[in-house]
C-alpha cells in the first residue's frame, strides 16, 4: 500500500480518488507517521435506506402544520395586548 504525505494528498486528491475508485488504497502520513487511510468504499458497507419501516408506529396530528401557530407568531411579532395595562 502506497504512503502519501498530507501535502501530496491535498495536491493530488483528484488523482488519488481516481485510483481509489479503481480499488487502490493509500496511507496518509504526517511527518512520516501514518495518520489515516484512503480506501475504496465497499457498497455492502453503505447502509440501505428503508423507506416506510416505521409505518403505523408514528401518527402525525391533523393540525401539524398549524400547531402552536399563535405562540410562534407571538415570538416573532410580540403580543401588544400584554402591554396595554402598563
Amino acid at each position: 500500500m502506497e504512503t502519501v504525505t498530507i501535502h501530496e494528498a491535498k495536491t493530488h486528491l483528484s488523482r488519488l480518488m481516481e485510483k481509489v475508485s479503481k480499488g487502490e488504497s493509500f496511507i496518509i502520513a504526517k511527518a512520516g507517521k501514518p495518520i489515516g487511510k484512503l480506501v475504496p468504499l465497499d457498497e455492502a458497507e453503505m447502509p440501505k435506506r428503508r423507506i416506510g419501516f416505521m409505518a403505523g408506529e408514528i401518527t402525525v396530528p391533523d393540525d401539524f402544520d398549524t400547531m402552536m401557530a399563535e405562540e410562534i407568531e407571538e415570538m416573532f411579532y410580540g403580543n401588544p395586548d400584554k402591554f396595554k395595562d402598563r
